[in-house]
Formats: structure tokens, C-alpha cells, sequence
């Protein structure tokens, strides 16, 4: 599929944020990390496993540029299933410091913002967001959508575009805040302007794709949209 390029994102011009959940406003590593210390099915393999040897066990592929469980080169669907299935370890996956503070700033300076997850458990999902972002819920619209056999397929460019009718937003006027490199085509596919988070253990943009802003929080994307 071939991707158009846009112009490099005014951010004077940015009235709507969409921010992805895992690895942008909630830390998906922790939990991976956990699941794979405590889980029954995988502790006795991985109960002395490193924080920082999490990249040994999950390789990140070039398209997707962070940790994923599917990545594991044996028993990638099965932690997969284990992981979605257990809810004491999905929704093991706290925010990032300053979270709840960044969006309640964003919002008193006028943006619309949304988080736009998807997800192979919708409802699950959507339930565990409105728990942990209960304090923002007020004014932060939280949208779920259905992953399809893969990672990268189209579901998030989907969404993107029916959040747009559904809400009346201009696409021009959106940003999706996201750390997978295949969803900041989506971005662009949808005709909103992509910026990348930079969790731990994130791999650099191919070269098509390295104007677009990153940082390392969303405290720097605050920042960066206010100017500071």
C-alpha cells in the first residue's frame, strides 16, 4: 500500500488530539513484563528475566517499532491469548507519570482529545480505560476499536475516519499521538497529521518517515503544542 506524505504538522493548527493508550498514556511494557515473571504458563521460563532483556524476548519488528507479545518467536499467539484472557494482567498497565495532569491542561487550553485503542477485547478494553482515566472522563472521549487477524491492518485508519463523521472533525486539524510505526501510517491515511511517543525500548522511524515530530512523553507533546 502506498502512502501519501503530508505536510509537516502546524501545530498552531492542531485543534483535536487522538492519543493512543499503550505505550503513550499507559505503560504496556510493565505488564508484559509481569505477565511474562508471573503468568503460570511462562514464570518458570522467565522468572529471573530483566527488565532490560524485555527486547530479547519480544523482537521488535521493523513495522511495528515497540515490544509486542506476538513478536515471541515460538509461543507469540499463545501469550498473545494468555495475556487478553487474564485480567489481572491486562489491564495491568499503569499510567505514565503527569498523565492526568498533561490532559486537564490540554483541555483548559481548549483542545478536543480522544484515545482511539485498538484492541482484540473491546469491551474489556473500553471497561479498563474508563477506570483509569475515570478522573478525565469529563471531557475525554474514549473510543475502542476491533483488531483484525493482524497488528497492522486497517482498523485504526478505520476508526480515525469514522470518529471524524462521527464527531464532525477536521482531519486537518487532528493529530494521532501514537508509538507503533504502522499506525503512524494510519495517520496519515486517515488525513491526520502523525506524532510518535517514544516509550522504552521504541526503535527509530525508516527514513520515509523521519520528519514526523517524536517524543519522549506527553508532557514534551504538551509542550511542543503550547510552544514551550
Amino acid at each position: 500500500m502506498s502512502h501519501s506524505i503530508p505536510k509537516p504538522t502546524d501545530r498552531t493548527k492542531v485543534k483535536t488530539i487522538f492519543w493512543d493508550v499503550d505505550g503513550v498514556l499507559a505503560d504496556l511494557n510493565y505488564a508484559y513484563f509481569h505477565f511474562l515473571t508471573e503468568h503460570p504458563n511462562y514464570e518458570d521460563q522467565y522468572r529471573d528475566l530483566k527488565w532490560e532483556q524485555l527486547p530479547e524476548v519480544l523482537p521488535i519488528l521493523p513495522e511495528y517499532g515497540a515490544l509486542e507479545l506476538k513478536t515471541h518467536p515460538e509461543q507469540g499467539v499463545e501469550m498473545d491469548r494468555d495475556f487478553c484472557a487474564d485480567q489481572s494482567f491486562f489491564t495491568n498497565r499503569p499510567l505514565y507519570p503527569n498523565v492526568i495532569e498533561v490532559l486537564k491542561e490540554l483541555d483548559a487550553l481548549g483542545y478536543r482529545q480522544f484515545t482511539l485503542s485498538a484492541t482484540f477485547d473491546v469491551e474489556a478494553k473500553t471497561a479498563y480505560l474508563n477506570h483509569i482515566l475515570a478522573p478525565v472522563t469529563d471531557f475525554l472521549t474514549i473510543e475502542c476499536v476491533q483488531h483484525g487477524e493482524f497488528m497492522h491492518d486497517t482498523s485504526k485508519v478505520d476508526g480515525l475516519r469514522a470518529c471524524y463523521e462521527k464527531y464532525h472533525l477536521n482531519p486537518g486539524e487532528t493529530i494521532l499521538v501514537d508509538d507503533r510505526i504502522y499506525n503512524q501510517h494510519a495517520a496519515i491515511d486517515s488525513g491526520a497529521h502523525p506524532v510518535r511517543l517514544r516509550c522504552e525500548f521504541t526503535t527509530d522511524l525508516p527514513p520515509e518517515l523521519d520528519w514526523i515530530p517524536e517524543f519522549e512523553n506527553v508532557a514534551a507533546v504538551r509542550d511542543w503544542l503550547v510552544g514551550g
